[in-house]
């Protein structure tokens, strides 16, 4: 008799549900809304990850993360302001923030902190499973959260996207296969991100980015996610359709994060 492998994704998605009902009891809507000091610009997240760098230089979504259920703790000396810092000076286009406490040792504070430190666009990286989670990005300073497929069902899906929507957030919508990303596209996704990184078994699939690209429709933001290692990979993901990518372990790991983000976009 064989045993099925765990399924990570299902885990943090529990995890993430319970852990937005204590969140939610502790600090609810009305008390988010009064600090909320700026209203989101998810138009500006969504032109930072479009639009065409005068020197062609790639569009680089750098994250600020800790852990990795795959590698452990990438960094001790993890300082999330510090990190998102040299990211814009280096010239990421926006700061991707993990928030999600069990998994990846993340904080909504680190948030509140790197929108403190920088001016561009603020991704929320997390296991968003409700509005309250949009509703508490739009608060903590951040223009875009991210939404996966896998982990929603359809109606789901397509009530987050239209949330954002209300609360100018912009959404980064992941998929990791053909039909994930037509349920993508159904709910009325703008900007996709094809992770090659199966969340349910943590395994890379690298050859999941060309073939997912070949089908996103025109005038639909791509980014690539996952496995994205040298300026090769991206020249490479650029000729396959890819407008953006989203770089995390390849960055956070090195002695300089904002060193590794300038040889990676070749600048």
């Amino acid at each position: 008799m064989t045993t099925a492998a765990p399924d990570l994704l299902a885990a943090i998605v529990a995890a993430t549900r319970r852990i937005v009902e204590i969140r939610q009891a502790q600090r609810p809507v009305q008390t988010l809304g009064r600090q909320q000091v700026r209203t989101p610009r998810g138009d500006a997240f969504e032109g930072a990850v479009s639009e065409a760098n005068r020197a062609g230089e790639p569009r680089v979504i750098a994250e600020c993360k800790r852990r990795s259920p795959s590698r452990g703790v990438l960094r001790q000396d993890y300082d999330p302001a510090a990190h998102a810092r040299a990211y814009a000076a280096a010239g990421a286009a926006a700061i991707s923030v993990l928030t999600e406490p069990t998994f990846f040792d993340g904080s909504p504070d680190h948030l509140r902190a790197v929108r403190a430190t920088v001016d561009i666009p603020i991704l929320r990286k997390d296991f968003i499973v409700s509005e309250y989670q949009l509703i508490e990005a739009a608060a903590l300073g951040a223009d875009a959260a991210l939404l996966i497929v896998a982990a929603l069902d359809k109606s789901e899906l397509t009530s987050l996207v239209q949330a954002a929507a209300r609360l100018s957030l912009a959404v980064l919508v992941e998929v990791h296969n053909r039909e994930e990303l037509r349920r993508a596209v159904d709910a009325g996704a703008r900007v996709i991100g094809v992770n090659s990184r199966n969340l349910r078994t943590l395994a890379v699939h690298p050859e999941v980015l060309a073939e997912v690209a070949a089908e996103i429709p025109h005038g639909v933001i791509a980014v690539a996610e996952s496995g994205i290692r040298t300026r090769d990979d991206i020249a490479r993901l650029s000729a396959a359709g890819y407008h953006a990518f989203l770089v995390g372990e390849r960055l956070i790991t090195q002695p300089d994060p904002g060193i590794a983000l300038q040889e990676l976009r070749g600048a």
